[in-house]
């Protein structure tokens, strides 16, 4: 089934590159986007001729975050739920799927776009890339394990710092916290996660699937009752009239 909003292509040696594809919002997540990339991993994960994954975004940005623009107001709690559920899932697809992911993150990674970022195995990251969370600006709340993985990655106090003052942040502060595994030159991003796909495409995939696996497991042990907590938080925040508040002043801007 082809995609209307992601690329996905697999080479001869098994490296997948998985690519956001709505370059004219920066990416923006809307409802067929997310759809469309929890199934492009879920689909990577379970073709045993992908070794290794690539995830990237087109143009001039890895993700913007929520289409605020397609954003709805949630007044029924089912619909909200769903809508939060889809998102998760394509954390669990990247997180708790089988296969490595190289993150090649570009421009902007803002919100759900920088949770996915936060998502990958190895992380590499444009010198110019930028990122934030403005989901309590909002009053929403995020999504994408990122309660249990960033204070994993970067200690408590840098998982606070981001996640409460939703600061932009440089790839090289991004660096410093432990939230970016490698920063690289630009013109050299996917050049530079080629190479490191490669070479995870060359090791043993049993070997690789259960590394993955148990240090996912041991090192964010807490990551499926986090992201169960922010799917309920972020609901709540769906369906506030504070946060329709909010977003409609930011549209009338």
């Amino acid at each position: 089934m082809a995609y209307q909003t992601i690329m996905s292509a697999r080479d001869d040696d098994g490296v997948r590159t998985i690519t956001l594809n709505r370059p004219d919002v920066l990416n923006a997540m809307n409802e067929t986007l997310v759809h469309e990339t929890a199934r492009a991993f879920e689909e990577a994960n379970a073709d045993d001729a992908t070794r290794v994954i690539i995830f990237t975004g087109a143009g001039k940005g890895f993700c913007s975050g929520d289409d605020l623009n397609a954003h709805e107001a949630y007044t029924d709690e089912a619909a909200a739920r769903a809508a939060v559920e889809a998102i998760q899932r394509v954390t669990q697809a990247i997180s708790l799927g089988d296969k490595v992911v190289v993150g090649a993150i570009n421009g902007w990674a803002v919100g759900g776009g920088f949770e996915w970022a936060i998502n990958c195995d190895f992380p590499i990251w444009a010198k110019s890339a930028r990122a934030f969370f403005p989901e309590l600006y909002w009053g929403m709340f995020v999504t994408g394990g990122v309660t249990a993985l960033l204070p994993a990655l970067a200690g408590l106090t840098a998982a606070r710092e981001l996640l409460f003052l939703g600061e932009k942040h440089t790839a090289g502060e991004l660096h410093e916290m432990g939230v970016a595994w490698r920063v690289v030159d630009d013109d050299v991003l996917m050049t530079e996660a080629r190479a490191v796909a490669a070479k995870i495409a060359a090791l043993p995939a049993g070997a690789v699937k259960d590394m993955k696996r148990a240090l996912t497991r041991t090192a964010t042990t807490d990551i499926e009752a986090a992201m169960a907590l922010e799917t309920d938080a972020t609901v709540r925040g769906f369906m506030d009239p504070e946060t329709k508040l909010r977003i409609d002043q930011f549209s009338e801007k």
